[in-house]
């Protein structure tokens, strides 16, 4: 796997189940997954040596992030190296400008959009934000994630203004409407080389500050078409694509109910976190089994509702060690299923996620409120509502449980 962060770090967990050695390209031997597994190559992902030393007797190559150059990939792929997703299907998680505009040769549905592809594209902003309402979204086309290399104009100077400052940057931009909508969504799917397809739940996933902080599983309040609609669409975008592995397509879903394509990511992703514990086969075994062409796994879920939180860091890391952190958190909610993720903690970095399991007596809120109070402990060392186990709070599995008052 290229890359050693958290998902090649759950994705060695996966692995040790099915028998399988990871092998990871990591920069530095305190990366997640190089904490965790033998098997470390040490250098960049940039670096053509390096990546030969990684491949060298490997099955197959899969990747845990979208950034290794495009051109280095066609030279593993010419010298025989099994890439999965291929270079051809990757390219278009790894380019936004190449993604829209297959999306676009497929019919797939999307946010209006302009390509800025050199200072000649600028003279054509004022239009097109003039076409969609003034207020767009502006995007590098490459590198960007977790909210980095996205930025909200609200009239046409500012949009160009963004654009011209990636295109300083020697990146090209995509200029999008911004949409109207009322939440967004994810469909996370799974594909083999034999071209056996399986998908999971559609989720909602709630994002901060362009952070993924929530997912909720299923998608609360979808109808049943809306979400056969995005499982087929997702289906038919790994066959078109030639994905190989796990795709995630994340979508808006707008006010007036109509389902949009925003971005795409080729590699096991932070919506589908919730099926390590949530499903009957966790999208990191589904990733190994699409890669290795195995027969792909059961993707029901095993109870009604799971919600996700990310662990993400806080302005100060408390002086209680992490491992206090989870003493407390299990004394309270000992249901609660922690996956840490062997990081230093820095402000927003993610350093783990919680995963919460609800049945039908369980309210939807209430599951969501349990999860994100157990994330901002993990983060912070306090309760937002004030619960203290030392001063009348009863260790239990709800929130809401306080020690009787005499």
């Amino acid at each position: 796997m290229i890359g050693a962060g958290q998902l090649a770090r759950m994705t060695h967990q996966a692995a040790i189940a099915l028998g399988q050695s990871l092998r990871v390209l990591a920069v530095d031997r305190d990366d997640p997954a190089a904490q965790v597994t033998p098997d470390v190559v040490l250098g960049s992902h940039t670096d053509p040596a390096a990546l030969r030393r990684a491949a060298a007797g490997a099955t197959v190559v899969t990747f845990d992030h979208e950034h290794v150059p495009g051109d280095l990939l066609a030279e593993l792929a010419a010298g025989g190296v099994n890439l999965a997703p291929p270079p051809q299907a990757l390219r278009h998680a790894q380019d936004k400008l190449v993604m829209r505009r297959r999306l676009a040769d497929l019919g797939a549905p999307m946010p209006r959009y302009l390509a800025v592809d050199d200072r000649a594209g600028l003279d054509a902003v004022a239009g097109f934000a003039e076409r969609v309402g003034g207020a767009t979204v502006v995007k590098a086309a490459r590198g960007g994630y977790d909210g980095r290399g996205v930025a909200m104009a609200d009239d046409p100077a500012a949009a160009r203004d963004l654009a011209a400052g990636y295109l300083d940057g020697g990146i090209p931009a995509l200029i999008e409407e911004r949409v109207a909508m009322r939440r967004e969504l994810a469909a996370l799917v799974a594909r083999s080389p034999f071209g056996q397809g399986a998908a999971w739940p559609v989720v909602e996933t709630v994002q901060r500050d362009g952070i993924c902080v929530q997912v909720i599983a299923p998608a609360p309040d979808l109808r049943d078409e809306q979400a056969q609609q995005a499982q087929q669409l997702a289906l038919r975008l790994a066959t078109e694509l030639e994905v190989v592995g796990v795709l995630a397509v994340e979508l808006f879903e707008t006010a007036d109910g109509a389902l949009l394509v925003n971005e795409l990511a080729m590699r096991p992703h932070n919506s589908g976190h919730w099926t390590m514990d949530g499903a009957a086969t966790s999208q990191f075994e589904q990733h190994l089994r699409a890669v290795l062409d195995y027969p792909l796994g059961d993707t029901d879920p095993v109870v009604p509702l799971t919600v996700m939180a990310n662990v993400l860091g806080a302005d100060q890391p408390p002086a209680m060690t992490l491992d206090e952190r989870v003493h407390h958190l299990f004394a309270r909610m000992p249901d609660a299923r922690v996956h840490l993720y062997g990081k230093s903690e820095r402000p927003g970095r993610k350093i783990g996620h919680v995963n919460l399991l609800g049945d039908d007596r369980v309210d939807s809120a209430m599951l969501r409120e349990r999860a994100t109070l157990a994330a901002h402990w993990l983060a912070h060392g306090q309760w937002p509502d004030g619960w203290d186990a030392h001063a009348g709070g009863r260790p239990g599995s709800r929130s809401e449980e306080k020690e009787p008052q005499p």
